[in-house]
């Protein structure tokens, strides 16, 4: 076990938010045994990794800031893959949501609907120009937007009902972002194969939301 990637492991999940460190272990969540992982603290965390992937560590570690938007600790750590970030990528400077209400909602390029491109040959195309259903990656990133008005927008955007979103707030104390994404994936769960991002972008505006929809265009 080495004792520099132990302390580049630890440096990189203390410089995380409690709910990026808490998004960072949801996203482990197929990989390691639930009973291990959940109660784990940062070291104990660091020692899993290093256990569980001998020589793939910090692999993982660099895969799973960037779907949690910390590309400045790639860069900074020169994690695998660094070479590939682009300088100044978003990540490290907006990484805890605000609490003063909502910040503005954008989803991966992926996401968004291929009509958008300025390919002429996948706008033209009725195939290409389908989008697709919103993934668990994309949700997360939005949830990270959302901010503590989260329920509002459950409740005036998404139709879902002050219950279910008390419950979700009950089953998840202590992220905030793990409450939006939970409310998010059961908006997507309804919606089935119209949960995409023209979709999500429909009842923001239906809600007279402008600041969370307008980057879903």
């Amino acid at each position: 076990m080495s004792g520099a990637e132990r302390r580049t492991l630890l440096a990189l999940q203390q410089a995380l938010t409690e709910e990026q460190f808490q998004t960072f272990k949801y996203l482990l969540e197929e990989r390691l045994p639930l009973g291990l992982l959940r109660p784990a603290t940062r070291p104990d965390l660091c020692s899993i990794l290093l256990q569980r992937f001998p020589g793939q560590a910090l692999h993982l570690a660099a895969d799973l800031l960037r779907q949690i938007s910390r590309h400045d600790l790639i860069q900074l750590h020169q994690l695998p893959g660094a070479e590939d970030e682009t300088p100044g990528q978003a990540g490290g400077h907006n990484a805890a949501p605000s609490p003063a209400g909502c910040q503005p909602v954008s989803l991966p390029v992926a996401a968004s609907s291929p009509v958008a491109t300025s390919s002429p040959v996948a706008a033209s195309s009725p195939v290409a120009a389908r989008p697709r259903r919103l993934t668990e990656k994309d949700l997360i990133q939005i949830a990270q937007k959302l901010g503590r008005e989260w329920q509002e927008v459950g409740i005036g955007c998404l139709g879902l009902e002050r219950s279910l979103l008390d419950q979700i707030q009950e089953d998840n104390p202590r992220s905030a972002v793990m409450q939006s994404f939970h409310m998010l994936r059961e908006w997507r769960r309804r919606e089935k194969q119209e949960a995409t991002a023209p979709r999500l972008h429909a009842c923001l505006a239906h809600a007279n939301r402008p600041y969370l929809q307008h980057q879903l265009e």
